[in-house]
């Protein structure tokens, strides 16, 4: 099977429930809504947030989404992916961002972090926004590490923004007494929840809308199957989504119905 077959048949003009869409072009569910609000909040006020939810809720499109609207000229972004780098690759990913080379010694990294946020504030006028993705990976070192940047100017005004971006256990971690510092700095905390049932059936048909289909290709009842194994969240439902439409492709199926879903469930299920 091919992409193009599988266009054609639907009579496509793009592939549905892919991840390249530009901000503009995302569905805004009342979760996604309201993280980037808050995300957005965190920016102008220059603070910390923790944005948690299961894998595959749509945290790092909601954070795409903030980051979007920013003027480029005033902002400048810093997003480390992969927190399993330790400590060194946490401020590494900082200085170079901010156009440093890492100093060797591992305790000079901080001071030089610090003036280097400085810099871009006082210097070039641009607020720092740091995004931390899957900080529920951060060890306890990475984590004091962040707080520590956090401590410039003494408390009167806030160096950067950070947001950090990870699943239900972050929240759980920062409650530790080992994390009290920390925790006590965060303005926003905020989970982002699944899909309700009548957001899951817009969400199919917006990506779809946006494929060039319009009308019901999905039954109602595969949107009720592929909303309760997906419990809401995104990244399942377009999993479910595309399995389902290749499922219907090779029944050579107008349309996906519930007996389409199953064999996409069980497909997607048995990964």
């Amino acid at each position: 099977m091919s992409i193009d077959r599988l266009r054609a048949h639907y009579g496509f003009t793009r592939m549905p429930f892919s991840k390249d869409l530009a901000p503009g072009m995302l569905h805004s569910h009342s979760a996604h809504a309201e993280a980037v609000a808050r995300m957005s909040w965190c920016i102008a006020e220059q603070a910390i947030g923790v944005i948690s939810g299961e894998c595959g809720a749509g945290k790092t499109v909601a954070a795409r989404a903030a980051v979007a609207s920013l003027d480029a000229s005033r902002h400048t972004v810093l997003y480390l992916g992969t927190p399993g780098v330790g400590l060194r690759g946490v401020y590494t990913t900082i200085i170079t961002g901010l156009g440093g080379v890492p100093r060797f010694h591992h305790a000079a990294l901080i001071p030089q972090a610090q003036e280097l946020l400085a810099a871009e504030t006082e210097e070039r006028g641009k607020r720092v926004l740091v995004i931390i993705d899957e900080a529920h990976l951060l060890d306890a070192e990475s984590l004091e590490g962040v707080r520590c940047l956090s401590n410039m100017g003494m408390d009167q005004a806030a160096p950067f923004c950070l947001l950090l971006l990870g699943q239900p256990t972050l929240r759980r971690r920062l409650r530790q007494a080992t994390f009290t510092a920390l925790d006590q700095r965060i303005a926003v905390r905020y989970a982002i929840n699944g899909l309700d049932q009548a957001e899951t059936t817009s969400y199919v048909k917006h990506h779809l809308a946006l494929a060039g289909r319009s009308d019901n290709l999905f039954s109602d009842d595969a949107i009720d199957l592929i909303h309760a194994t997906s419990r809401g969240l995104p990244r399942l439902i377009n999993n479910l989504a595309v399995a389902s439409l290749v499922a219907a492709f090779a029944s050579n199926k107008a349309v996906v119905d519930e007996a389409t879903a199953r064999v996409a469930v069980a497909e997607v299920s048995a990964e």
